[in-house]
């Protein structure tokens, strides 16, 4: 018992005499920030004239990410793949179809020697379906969250490629004034082509808060610009020709889209509100929608 108690005391009497030595030591701590590193320098004096020096370096990992608008998401090149086909309200029994035969017209009936008159009409406009084709390449989209991640708003910029193939003969020129007519060839390939700078603004609603799990659907609109437009011809007779040029399109195109997802598959809808030639000018109207599959990770 006398030795417990004698242990115990010595125990007692080194912790308070190293509790003695540690405060007569001062110690002083520099910090020094570069960038969005820190630097922290400390320093502790000893009374019998030693140094104790340590330096720590490090990153800021708060000021590194405090920069960054955790309400955007970002999301790179995004790629669409659908079909391409279009809403024929032209009414051919107006006077640019009564009057075809005009030098001026937009709407030309050339009569060709040995051949049949085959004047332009509705079906000269069928389109192949399943080769008429919607390619978007978006350079980037971006999501703001508004409410939660539940309620965001979706912008982005793209270019919107439409390749529109006919299932006749008809042909598009511009020279000397754009003007399309039904051709005294058959070509093997005719395609109508339209590509547009497009800049799409939609209200994104992801009930799950994460786009992907749970099902995502968007609405809004898109405002694209012409930027190309041509009517691409193989034929056995004339070979690989290409017709460049405005051909009396809209250069302004306006159109509703949609999209839907569920986990990480995603399908699109786009219908364009104005007409893909100019009215007044064709006497058509033709308002082409698209739907395909989008690979996009919101």
């Amino acid at each position: 018992m006398n030795k417990l108690i004698l242990l115990t005391l010595a125990l007692c009497a080194g912790a308070a005499a190293y509790s003695q030595e540690d405060s007569s030591r001062q110690s002083t701590t520099d910090t020094v920030k570069a960038g969005n590193f820190i630097i922290i320098k400390k320093k502790k004096t000893n009374p019998e004239g030693g140094a104790d020096r340590s330096t720590q370096v490090k990153f800021d990992v708060k000021k590194r990410y405090s920069n960054r608008n955790s309400n955007i998401s970002t999301n790179w090149f995004i790629f669409d793949l659908g079909f391409a086909n279009w809403r024929d309200k032209t009414d051919y029994n107006g006077p640019a179809f009564t009057g075809q035969r005009s030098p001026d017209g937009y709407i030309r009936n050339i009569p060709y020697t040995g051949k049949s008159d085959n004047p332009v009409n509705k079906s000269s406009f069928n389109l192949r379906n399943a080769k008429s084709s919607n390619v978007n390449i978006w350079l980037f989209m971006q999501k703001w969250h508004m409410i939660k991640k539940v309620v965001n708003l979706k912008y982005g910029l793209g270019l919107e490629m439409y390749n529109y193939r006919f299932d006749s003969d008809i042909s598009f020129r511009n020279t000397p004034q754009p003007y399309a007519f039904m051709d005294s060839v058959s070509f093997t390939k005719n395609k109508l082509y339209a590509g547009y700078i497009t800049v799409p603004l939609l209200l994104n609603f992801t009930p799950s808060g994460s786009s992907r799990r749970g099902i995502t659907f968007s609405a809004g609109v898109s405002a694209g610009y012409l930027v190309g437009s041509r009517n691409k011809q193989i034929s056995a007779n004339r070979g690989k020709q290409k017709t460049k040029g405005n051909l009396e399109m809209e250069p302004w195109r306006l159109a509703a889209i949609g999209e839907i997802g569920l986990g990480p598959v995603r399908l699109y809808g786009s219908y364009s509100l104005n007409s893909l030639q100019k009215k007044a000018e064709t006497g058509l109207e033709q308002y082409p929608y698209a739907v395909g599959v989008r690979f996009s990770t919101f």
